[in-house]
């Protein structure tokens, strides 16, 4: 990797190469994301990232059920200009960090912080329920369960993920692809098997619960953002793993 360059950049580097070597003209449907995957020997998840940076870039568009359009000359191989955080590298970092914190969390945690977390789920079964797009209720639930381990740094370090995702153009473009929010109940159920082993102040159950909420975050996210053969491999996240 260049230095100074993030991975995601890199890759939408070696896109843009890719794309001028296959000899492409603006208004063609260029390779699928499993040939992308493929030609830069990548997960799809990557590949994602690098598609969503040259989306951003308007050098190409994603059409749903359709696939890839080149939407300008790929010719400027240049650094890419936006500085943005790949959304699943992001949850990778989420899941390593966060369910270790929760772990941790569940040797602290009070009653008090039981009582707030039940709440945080209270407003996110309300918001559910009223098709709203405010997802404060979820970040609220994360953001306890690190202030349940009574260290203020890991409490700045889980803020800082969710700013970032907060911030994240690359973020904001996925979610534009995605409108089935049926997925959002799903994570509710996952946030009340956290609650649950927290209450019975199971560590290791904590931990686990938290890993499986973000790995099906991240294969929601990827399935219902995909454009072509939801049966996709993983790259990031190796569930044997927790």
């Amino acid at each position: 990797m260049h230095k100074g360059l993030r991975r995601y950049q890199e890759l939408a580097r070696d896109l843009k190469i890719l794309i001028q070597q296959k000899g492409y003209k603006v208004g063609d449907r260029i390779m699928t994301e499993r040939q992308i995957s493929e030609a830069l020997n990548v997960g799809r998840s990557a590949a994602r990232e690098a598609i969503l940076m040259l989306e951003i870039e308007e050098l190409v568009e994603v059409r749903k059920g359709s696939g890839i359009y080149l939407l300008s000359d790929s010719r400027s191989v240049a650094r890419p200009v936006v500085d943005d955080i790949g959304p699943f590298e992001l949850l990778q970092a989420r899941q390593l960090l966060e369910s270790s914190i929760a772990g941790f969390a569940a040797v602290s945690v009070t009653k008090n912080d039981i009582v707030r977390m039940r709440e945080a789920l209270d407003m996110e079964r309300k918001g559910i329920e009223e098709k709203n797009n405010d997802y404060s209720s979820d970040e609220l639930f994360h953001r306890l369960i690190a202030e349940a381990t009574q260290n203020s740094v890991l409490v700045d370090m889980v803020s800082e993920l969710w700013a970032k995702r907060d911030q994240s153009l690359m973020w904001a473009r996925l979610h534009e692809r995605i409108f089935d929010t049926n997925y959002r109940e799903k994570w509710l159920k996952d946030h009340q098997d956290i609650l649950s082993a927290l209450q019975l102040k199971d560590a290791e159950g904590a931990r686990k619960a938290m890993w499986t909420h973000l790995d099906n975050v991240r294969d929601t996210l990827m399935e219902l953002s995909d454009v072509e053969d939801p049966n996709f491999d993983g790259y990031l996240f190796n569930k044997s793993t927790i």
